[in-house]
């Protein structure tokens, strides 16, 4: 079981992908495609653009050309921008998703050992807090695939924008025309 989490500042809502495979970039950007079909979309129905705030390692480092390919798939299916800033090394703890909604599911999990997927899902949407933290929980049961590669002919033509300010953190994913 592979926990993916999303959590929105805006209206305190965490959004977490279960998955059964493996944390990929593709399994990230399949989270993100979940969160905004099911609550994105509805929440802001008028965007254009999305920000995503990411701790720096994992299946969305800042370092990796996989997850920048996926997210730039992401983006074009989707038809938004996809604005990421990643936090720099060593400062996740930071990340609101870490500090806003992972201690609260670890809390609500607390001493019970996992016999299924579907009790996980249940204990972790039974998630809240006082300040009115709700969690839903989806099911990502898709094989994905390790030790993909991208292209050079993708890096030498990296479609994907950088900011001027700390590059290697900050950049969109702008849908293709």
């Amino acid at each position: 079981m592979i926990p993916h989490g999303i959590y929105d500042l805006t209206h305190n809502l965490g959004f977490i992908t279960l998955g059964t495979s493996h944390a990929t970039a593709d399994f990230a950007c399949d989270s993100l495609r979940l969160w905004w079909q099911h609550q994105g979309q509805h929440l802001y129905p008028n965007a254009h653009a999305i920000l995503i705030l990411c701790d720096g390692g994992g299946s969305h480092s800042s370092r990796h050309y996989l997850f920048k390919k996926a997210l730039q798939e992401l983006a074009d299916d989707l038809g938004l921008t996809i604005r990421i800033a990643h936090d720099p090394p060593y400062t996740s703890k930071y990340n609101p998703a870490d500090h806003r909604l992972f201690p609260h599911v670890t809390r609500a999990c607390q001493g019970v050992l996992f016999h299924s997927l579907e009790q996980v899902k249940s204990l972790m949407e039974q998630t809240q807090t006082q300040h009115g933290l709700r969690v839903c929980v989806h099911i990502l049961d898709q094989l994905y695939e390790t030790g993909r590669k991208v292209t050079e002919e993708f890096k030498n033509n990296l479609p994907i924008p950088f900011d001027d300010f700390l590059p290697q953190w900050n950049y969109c994913a702008v849908p293709s025309a």
